[in-house]
């Protein structure tokens, strides 16, 4: 069991920032974050929170601080269905449908789905039964040869940009099950080959053979979270909009949604 000040000295070291620089933007003295970090002072719930806010901890792990400090954890995490977070649910519902005819979907920090709109269904049909069991997870799913692999043109693309969001995720905020994900699916292959630095196009598309139709189905994707989350739950969520990259996809979903 770590200490606060072990755990908060481990979070400014994966910060890259000195005692200093964690003083100066928490407007402390260096003696101070020295004193907390070696266990010479017991810092207040308060003081916690401020250090943890400048170096941008996660609100899962504040809590840890705080119990590590001796104080109870500040921050909730409830079911996105619950009564307690209903205005946010309904607020994602809203969102996913008004993306439609497009696929929209909502995925919590291990890449699980969590909410799904119409649109998806279509993209899920031929996926084998097993990955389809809860918890649903997309990136297992884009990348199984049971999955959505198979109809995937880029697949190298994808699994790239995969890595690197993934990887970015656990330099922010290490996970155990997530790292584990990473490991299984995303260690890089030597003989793989990616044209991540396409120059015809502004964003990296996900490229799709689809429902039996002539050429490819091209979608590139943006992500959407809370600002400024109280609820472990809402600032673990992201919502991805698939959007088309050409007219021809964009006539696709038209003509489907007739």
């Amino acid at each position: 069991m770590y200490t606060v000040g072990e755990l908060l000295r481990q979070w400014r070291n994966r910060r890259r920032l000195s005692q200093l620089d964690l003083a100066i933007a928490a407007d402390v003295s260096a003696r101070h974050v020295s004193l907390v970090e070696t266990g010479k002072s017991r810092p207040s719930a308060e003081m916690v929170l401020r250090l943890a806010d400048q170096l941008d901890v996660p609100l899962r792990d504040r809590n840890q601080l705080l119990l590590a400090a001796g104080f109870a954890p500040r921050y909730a995490e409830r079911p996105l269905d619950s009564d307690a977070l209903s205005a946010a649910g309904d607020a994602i519902g809203r969102v996913l449908r008004a993306h439609e005819p497009y696929p929209a979907l909502v995925l919590d920090r291990r890449w699980n789905v969590v909410m799904t709109n119409r649109a998806v269904d279509a993209f899920f049909a031929d996926v084998a039964p097993d990955l389809l069991r809860p918890p649903i997870n997309m990136v297992r799913l884009a990348l199984d040869p049971h999955g959505l692999a198979p109809r995937l043109v880029n697949l190298a693309d994808v699994r790239a940009v995969f890595r690197s969001r993934i990887a970015r995720q656990l330099a922010t905020a290490p996970d155990a099950q997530l790292g584990a994900l990473f490991e299984e699916l995303l260690t890089p292959e030597t003989e793989e080959t990616t044209s991540l630095a396409s120059e015809s196009d502004t964003v990296l598309p996900m490229i799709f053979r689809f429902g039996g139709r002539e050429g490819a189905l091209r979608l590139f994707s943006t992500t959407t979270t809370f600002g400024n989350p109280m609820d472990i739950t809402l600032a673990e969520v992201t919502i991805e909009s698939y959007y088309p990259a050409d007219t021809e996809s964009a006539a696709y979903f038209t003509e489907a949604d007739d």
